[in-house]
């Protein structure tokens, strides 16, 4: 944009130099209404300018629910991946949906005991079953997308440069193919790392035949590099991937002891961007956290990764204000504590 009045030292010097600086990331917050939850997806994605303008340049998107467990109430609902699904096909790409889920019951869950396990077989029927448990299944073939289990299958090694704990990374090769990650966590509060949103939710790329189920081996190297076990290793992963779409399923929410044994929240929202720091800084924002105090947040600072704070973000669709709700927070202890009395054993 030129002013025809202004020179060029003058355009430099001027108010109207303000209109040229760089952009502040925009997240979008936008209300389910008479549960049209496809609706408010739709809307979000809008907001940021458009699934045509997200996926410009890109072929092959990767949608990454949060599917901890064969629990639906803990988990992603199937109606905000098919509504990502449908609006990505429309622009003409192709999508696949992948998880790597942490625990089920008769799998790694035995009585009130979780295992870790690197069993490929019993990674596979754990994984089968949460999908088919949670609707996944049959989602994916409705709109005849691959289903990917991140656990097992083609593993190949990634680097991360200036690692916090791991140089190296193994994941599956689907994810190396891909050109866009979208994560689509449940606004949920979590018992080591504070909340679980769009950044937390790739603990689920860790293939459980390297670094077990309930990621054990991630959580012992994490915490010699910070207490919470999952901080630092998370914003390894999101480096190793191309994470450029978060789209929060904030329509019932968890505070309280999550990831699995909190209280439901009506909170009725889609939460959406495509920087994931600045939209799980809104997300959590909106929990009634301020972002000092998530530690993930704070390493992927450390990392260079920006905003810094919720300020140097464009929120777009509901005030921030209006949409604020405290929820309860969880019981947090350091990994090294927790290591003692959960997931002691392996199978």
């Amino acid at each position: 944009m030129h002013h025809p009045m202004l020179t060029r030292r003058e355009l430099l010097f001027s108010p109207a130099a303000f209109f040229f600086k760089p952009s502040n990331p925009v997240v979008s917050i936008v209300r389910i209404r008479n549960g049209n939850t496809e609706a408010a997806v739709e809307h979000a994605i809008e907001l940021l300018g458009g699934v045509r303008a997200i996926t410009n340049g890109k072929k092959r998107v990767m949608l990454k629910p949060n599917l901890v467990s064969p629990i639906p109430a803990a988990t992603t609902k199937p109606a905000v991946i098919r509504a990502l699904a449908r609006l990505v096909q429309s622009a003409g790409k192709d999508v696949s949906i992948g998880e790597g889920s942490a625990a089920a019951g008769g799998f790694n869950v035995q009585g009130s005991e979780t295992f870790r396990t690197t069993n490929r077989d019993l990674l596979n029927r754990m994984q089968q079953h949460v999908f088919d448990q949670l609707g996944y299944t049959e989602l994916a073939r409705s709109l005849r997308v691959p289903l990917v289990n991140f656990h097992t299958g083609d593993l190949v090694d990634v680097k991360v440069p200036n690692a916090f704990v791991f140089d190296k990374l193994t994941i599956h090769r689907s994810l190396v193919d891909t050109d866009l990650l979208c994560s689509v966590p449940m606004m949920k509060t979590h018992s080591l790392a504070g909340v679980t949103l769009g950044m937390k939710n790739l603990i689920g790329l860790y293939p459980g035949a390297i670094y077990q189920s309930v990621r054990g081996r991630v959580h012992d190297l994490a915490s010699k590099v910070e207490s919470s076990g999952t901080a630092a290793a998370i914003v390894d992963m999101v480096r190793a991937n191309k994470l450029g779409l978060v789209v929060i399923d904030a329509s019932t929410a968890m505070e309280g002891n999550g990831p699995t044994e909190g209280t439901l929240v009506p909170m009725e929202m889609i939460i959406a961007g495509t920087n994931p720091l600045a939209t799980d800084m809104i997300a959590a924002h909106l929990m009634g956290y301020d972002a000092a105090a998530v530690p993930t947040f704070t390493w992927a600072n450390k990392a260079g990764l920006a905003p810094t704070c919720v300020d140097q973000i464009e929120v777009r669709g509901e005030s921030l204000s209006a949409s604020r709700r405290p929820f309860k927070k969880p019981f947090v202890l350091p990994w090294m504590i927790v290591r003692h009395f959960w997931a002691t054993r392996e199978i």
